[in-house]
């Protein structure tokens, strides 16, 4: 198997980082809040104490099985409190949702028409039967901040493996 460079990956990581980001439209004018988004690797490493850690990389190559992290970092650059705002995260084709992903996040598996957690979707097959959503089924993960108050910031991340 061929792995994908550092140049793949930044190409990969600037279509997956154009997710819109935006607060909900109950807003009418958004206050500033910067969004950056990033990808690393996971790298097993030996602590500290001898004992085996993850630490977060910035990848070089990867493979089908090997795991990144989707993350957002955002921070609130106005003098208000921001409310209702949503950060979206699409996914792309090559990879699908970790299984030990937080089975918390607000997910859909109809590329955002609908949204929920994965627990609680499911999908359509072609001859109109329908199963429980899976990880593999993900296409978009989201979050609503309820509030970012000035001049407070975050990350926001979820785990997904190449397929």
């Amino acid at each position: 198997m061929k792995s994908i460079t550092k140049l793949m990956l930044a190409c990969a990581a600037a279509a997956m980082l154009t997710a819109p980001v935006a607060p909900l439209a109950a807003q009418d004018t958004p206050p500033a809040v910067s969004v950056n988004g990033d990808i690393k690797a996971e790298k097993a490493v030996t602590g500290a104490d001898g004992k085996p850690a993850v630490q977060l990389v910035d990848p070089e190559s990867f493979l089908p099985g090997d795991r990144l992290v989707f993350g957002q970092n955002f921070a609130n650059t106005s003098a208000e409190i921001v409310t209702n705002f949503t950060i979206t995260n699409p996914l792309p084709e090559a990879v699908r949702l970790a299984p030990d992903a937080d089975p918390g996040l607000e997910v859909s598996v109809d590329r955002g028409k609908s949204w929920g957690r994965l627990s609680a979707l499911s999908v359509t097959a072609a001859d109109g039967t329908s199963r429980p959503a899976l990880h593999a089924d993900v296409t978009h993960v989201r979050w609503v901040l309820a509030t970012i108050a000035p001049g407070a910031s975050g990350r926001v991340a979820f785990p997904v493996i190449i397929r």
